[in-house]
């Protein structure tokens, strides 16, 4: 499985992503020096790589092996209306551990994330329902939530 996601400037989601999810730039395929070298190879034409397609890196993995593939796929348009599909980043620990443990954990996991280009949304502060979490974006726009 892979999941993608478009966005104008790939290079900056791999950083950002990369830091987020402990996940690494991947390499260009064996034999190629640069992704731009790879679809270039490929038969990707010319005037599509120009643009920015290629970069290198454009996809970051899992250095574990366990995570799926996450490829940035360079698109023209910018993104401009809310994610149908969000990822969830679970440091929290789950609900066996305290609200007062799993807040800590969050904002720390928030500060972390907001220091390396996230912008925070909103923060879902439930004691009631013991939930406590906060939706955040990636540089792009892309609404995540640390949970």
């Amino acid at each position: 499985m892979q999941l993608t996601f478009d966005c104008s400037r790939p290079v900056r989601m791999v950083r950002f992503w990369s830091e987020a999810l402990g996940y690494v730039p991947e390499p260009p395929p064996a034999g190629h020096s640069t992704w731009q070298d790879y679809w270039a190879r490929t038969g990707v034409p010319a005037e599509e790589l120009a643009g920015g397609a290629g970069e290198s890196p454009e996809s970051v993995v899992d250095p574990a092996g366990r995570g799926p593939r996450i490829w940035f796929q360079r698109v023209p348009e910018a993104k401009v209306t809310k994610n149908r599909l969000h990822l969830d980043l679970k440091v929290g620990g789950g609900r066996s551990v305290p609200l007062r443990v799993r807040t800590e954990r969050v904002t720390a996991e928030v500060a972390r994330l907001t220091e390396a280009g996230a912008t925070v949304l909103r923060v879902l502060d439930e004691p009631d329902m013991e939930f406590y979490a906060v939706v955040l974006q990636d540089p792009e726009g892309n609404e995540f939530c640390v949970v």
